[in-house]
């Protein structure tokens, strides 16, 4: 007779987040007693997931790096008012969101390429015009979404985030972050469309 593997356990994640919250809670409880070298733990704990958001509000390294600096400063100045009866990686991500939409605001005359490794063989000027043009269309659909709805596609299509694994990043219900989802691609259908439309 074949054993049949068992079936993950039940509660398993839930667990995993209550031993989290209490880990936070229990480090951001240091800090506020004076001990600052305790922050390090939570960015220890962060920094690359908080790095990955700040990379896709912002687009560029340099840019993220400096947002994930400020943002987790942020972090720091404003623990007092954080609830450590609540996870403390969606507070973290919200801080990212709201200041990285602040970032591209002030620099949107920036451009920005996608970063690739070694080097490749130069485009022909076709080809570049047409990699260009790409850009800018999906760039100007884009533009017609809401920071909120940018970040959800951007997770689920890229990152390839299920809607209850970007909801416990945003502190979103999974519905919700259907719902959003929906709205956002039907945004884009328009918006691409109507500039296919007008380029007949």
């Amino acid at each position: 007779m074949v054993n049949e593997p068992a079936p993950p356990e039940r509660g398993t994640a839930a667990a995993d987040r209550r031993a989290a919250i209490a880990r936070d809670a229990a480090l951001i409880r240091r800090v506020r007693a004076g001990d600052t070298a305790a922050f390090d733990g939570l960015v220890a704990a962060y920094m690359r997931p908080a790095f990955q958001m700040a990379y896709r509000v912002v687009g560029h390294r340099e840019d993220a790096e400096d947002l994930l600096q400020e943002s987790f400063l942020a972090a720091y100045q404003y623990l007092d008012s954080f609830d450590v009866e609540r996870p403390f990686g969606p507070w973290l991500n919200r801080i990212v969101l709201n200041r990285g939409a602040n970032l591209r605001r002030s620099r949107t005359r920036r451009q920005t390429e996608p970063e690739t490794e070694g080097v490749s063989a130069a485009p022909s000027a076709l080809e570049e015009s047409t990699r260009s043009e790409a850009r800018e269309l999906l760039n100007r659909a884009l533009a017609t979404l809401s920071e909120r709805q940018r970040m959800i596609v951007t997770l689920f299509d890229v990152d390839g985030l299920s809607s209850t694994e970007i909801g416990e990043r945003l502190e979103l219900a999974p519905g919700t972050v259907r719902w959003h989802l929906h709205e956002a691609r039907r945004l884009l259908r328009g918006a691409l469309s109507s500039y296919f439309e007008e380029g007949r």
